[in-house]
């Protein structure tokens, strides 16, 4: 286990590897469609948003509201690859270190984090309740009034979020790879059939 402290060095996510698990303490930031589209159109984050160097987390994460403040009560990854017409130019443009979600994504958003220095990290899906056990502050939430709470982005500090390098900045791809053992695994046995 490698214990990252946010913002992320370049030279941290570089020495990280497919296979890696990693423990995060820090502030991430949320974002779904909804942010990525309007980030890839052109929309700006507000000036309180702090992304270079940071943590991306593909979550649309529930939320208690109590008094002035929120706590986070579930906070599962949704699947990234929706996002991956529009995560190239996210990272490229807001110096992004690392990506959360679940479910793997595809070969432009790889060749950005081997360009960029970035990774992406798998959460485990059905463990929302685990993940909002590692969120100690909601720190705040922006664009709430655009788009509604699942899609807006949530500022989390976080401590111990635990997720696996599936995406290195190496080339690396476990979402590669395991396509294409499965493909040829499939062709095998059509062959034999």
């Amino acid at each position: 286990m490698k214990a990252l402290s946010i913002p992320l060095s370049e030279e941290s996510i570089r020495s990280l590897k497919v296979g890696d698990a990693v423990s995060l303490t820090g502030i991430i930031y949320t974002g779904r469609d909804a942010v990525h589209k309007y980030l890839f159109k052109g929309g700006e984050l507000p000036s309180e948003c702090q992304w270079n160097g940071g943590v991306l987390y593909h979550c649309g994460p529930v939320m208690m509201k109590e008094g002035e403040s929120y706590r986070c009560t579930a906070a599962g990854p949704t699947t990234s690859s929706r996002e991956e017409p529009y995560q190239d130019k996210v990272i490229a443009d807001f110096g992004l270190r690392a990506i959360i979600g679940k479910g793997g994504m595809g070969e432009k958003t790889a060749a950005a984090c081997q360009k960029y220095g970035c990774v992406y990290l798998h959460a485990i899906g059905g463990a929302a309740q685990v993940y909002a056990e590692a969120v100690k502050k909601v720190r705040n939430v922006y664009l709430l009034e655009k788009f509604g709470s699942p899609e807006a982005i949530w500022e989390l500090e976080v401590e111990n979020f635990i997720a696996t390098v599936t995406i290195d900045s190496h080339g690396g791809s476990l979402h590669r790879d395991i396509l294409a053992r499965s493909t040829a695994a499939f062709a095998e046995n059509v062959v034999h059939l």
